[in-house]
């Protein structure tokens, strides 16, 4: 629905007014799995981008805190822990991510990851796959240092004491998510448009060739709709955000409680 919603000039027959009105229409001109189109592609990426990630942030957090605020919680180290987590992450599921918007486009011309993966190549080359990397890195960098610093400033007035709480982290990871989301809408819309390469927007300012660079972008988004085509999709991007973050949230939060549980048990 994002990426259908955030099209600068959508077919006449994928122009919609909500989210619901978005799904509904999806649903039944095109089929009740349609919405789902591209799941595959993000559960391949998304196992070994999440575990850099995590990783990456709870190493960078510990050894950043103790040198900014020795034994306490410094929103600093959460925040660029969190914004170099995202340079692993983003390197990973950059391609997923073009694969994805490619395969969800109204009237898309693939019709399986595979394929879709093999004629970008072909027509485009191995760079396409990354052509909006700095500019996801541009989004998702403020987005991420957001999104922790937000969940941890959350978790120290509902949870101070850090326990494992899963009420506590499901709303602090919904508001961080939700924050986050409506503030990087604008470089969301950016980078959708460098990942699909619209071709009826491009055609429309006689734009030749691939469009490529963030500067590119901001300049096209603008020239076609003006400052407000910088939020379109925030509803839809905020909606899916909220409970996206709250799951990896929780679901993070408890196996992270588990596992130091269960090796805990183990020392004599």
């Amino acid at each position: 629905l994002q990426t259908r919603m955030q099209s600068l000039q959508p077919d006449p027959k994928a122009q919609y007014r909500s989210v619901y009105g978005a799904l509904k229409k999806m649903v039944l001109t095109e089929g009740l799995w349609r919405p789902l189109r591209g799941v595959n592609v993000t559960m391949m990426g998304a196992g070994p981008a999440h575990a850099l990630y995590f990783a990456c942030y709870e190493k960078m957090k510990k050894s950043l805190s103790d040198i900014f605020q020795s034994g306490g919680n410094s929103h600093l180290a959460n925040g660029i822990a969190g914004s170099v987590a995202t340079l692993l992450h983003d390197a990973v599921m950059n391609p997923a991510e073009v694969v994805k918007q490619r395969l969800q486009m109204f009237n898309s011309p693939y019709t399986s990851v595979l394929g879709c993966v093999r004629t970008v190549r072909r027509t485009e080359g191995l760079a396409a796959f990354y052509r909006s990397y700095t500019t996801q890195l541009t989004m998702n960098v403020p987005f991420q240092a957001l999104h922790f610093i937000t969940y941890e400033l959350l978790q120290e007035h509902l949870n101070p004491l850090r326990l494992y709480n899963p009420g506590s982290h499901v709303v602090a990871g919904a508001v961080a998510g939700a924050v986050a989301a409506a503030a990087t809408t604008p470089l969301d819309v950016c980078k959708t448009l460098l990942n699909t390469q619209e071709n009826t927007a491009l055609s429309s300012l006689n734009i030749r060739g691939h469009l490529s660079g963030m500067a590119n972008a901001f300049s096209t988004v603008y020239q076609l709709g003006g400052l407000p085509a910088f939020f379109k999709g925030v509803q839809a991007r905020v909606i899916y955000q909220m409970p996206s973050t709250a799951i990896a949230w929780s679901v993070y939060e408890f196996f992270k409680y588990f596992l130091t549980k269960q090796a805990l048990e183990k020392k004599p």
